[in-house]
């Protein structure tokens, strides 16, 4: 019972999702469009910047739209109404329009492209837009609607309200003598007075939200990392995947060893002499002038290897030379089908001039 419990518990460890995800696991879901990324930070980057580039610009803008009203009341109205006049003041002011928010689209562009690759780098996938019947689940969905994202999700909101009336309130309340003094000011100096109060709020307003949205992109990155979490089981089958079975594999490189072995056996009646050790090694050889220009080792063995090689060389009248440096030396030096070394060229040659004679002879 006990040996029981104790593999039951093994069991359960095994498949605790206690190990960070491999680059595998990542890759895999960064193609599904799976990443770390807080949507906060593309829209708090946006008003940030907004804001700022109006108040680095705002006499350009105020210029713009000083000389469109201007033309507008000077000219235009003094023009007879005509469906030709009204074409072309419509078109006029639509044209001076679009070139007038024209820098503030680009800029808006830019910063929301600027703010996902900041986090992602560049990520191309159409995976969350295809059909998935599974995200039609309506028990999947009550589960995320009161799972802890969510909870966190709603008091992420929350505190974004408080803090933005907190810091409207605050700023209103700083300016609240200005409020009751606009009664006695000109119109141009009341748009100038809500034009200013209107970028600080938005300043200040993008200024927290990025903080915030900072915070935000570190806990999605937590979030992400602790959802990819993978068991030691999922490992090991992800290993299996991807390099294969490791008993499979050993199998196959046996069963290739013994086709090599078996190559190597049928080679040996080719070869004109077999250098041994005489008992641990066997090294055979073969020359042929006419096609090689220097001898060749065709097979080698160590131990049993080595022992068939000298019954396949005695059933085949092949020559047994003995010389215990040569053979170790070409059974470490050589590998089957290279051929042999200069250095070893002149006891090699004198075995198989030994061999040619010990021929010639018979």
């Amino acid at each position: 019972m006990t040996v029981l419990k104790l593999r039951v518990n093994l069991q359960l460890f095994a498949q605790e999702k206690t190990e960070p995800a491999t680059p595998k696991k990542k890759a895999d879901e960064r193609k599904k469009g799976q990443v770390a990324k807080s949507q906060e930070i593309p829209g708090a980057f946006i008003l940030f910047f907004s804001f700022l580039f109006l108040f680095m610009f705002g006499g350009y803008f105020q210029d713009r739209i000083y000389r469109l009203f201007t033309v507008s009341f000077n000219e235009y109205m003094l023009w007879d109404v005509s469906i030709n006049n009204t074409i072309i003041i419509f078109g006029n002011l639509l044209l001076n329009g679009f070139f007038l928010l024209l820098p503030i689209f680009l800029g808006t562009v830019v910063i929301a492209i600027l703010g996902n690759y900041l986090q992602i780098g560049f990520l191309l996938t159409g995976d969350p837009l295809l059909l998935k019947f599974s995200k039609l689940n309506p028990i999947a969905g009550a589960k995320r609607i009161f799972s802890l994202r969510s909870v966190v999700e709603f008091l992420k909101s929350l505190l974004k309200f408080s803090i933005v009336a907190i810091i409207c309130y605050t700023t209103i309340v700083a300016e609240k003598d200005a409020f009751l003094a606009l009664a006695n000011l000109p119109l141009e100096s009341i748009f100038g007075f809500t034009a200013r109060v209107t970028l600080i709020l938005g300043l200040k307003i993008g200024g927290i939200l990025i903080v915030l949205a900072l915070f935000d992109y570190m806990y999605q990155k937590y979030d992400y990392e602790k959802n990819l979490r993978m068991s030691k089981q999922d490992i090991k089958d992800e290993y299996k995947k991807s390099e294969g079975d490791p008993l499979i594999k050993g199998k196959i490189r046996e069963k290739q060893r013994r086709m090599a072995l078996q190559r190597m056996m049928q080679d040996v009646p080719k070869a004109d002499v077999v250098i041994t050790n005489p008992t641990h090694f066997a090294v055979a050889l073969r020359y042929d002038p006419k096609e090689m220009e220097s001898p060749v080792v065709i097979a080698k063995g160590q131990d049993y290897i080595a022992l068939k090689i000298r019954e396949l060389a005695n059933i085949n009248n092949i020559t047994l030379m003995e010389n215990k440096p040569l053979a170790r030396a070409l059974y470490e030096q050589v590998e089957i089908g290279e051929s042999v070394p200069a250095d070893l060229f002149q006891a090699v040659a004198e075995v198989l001039a030994y061999v040619y004679r010990l021929k010639r002879k018979a």
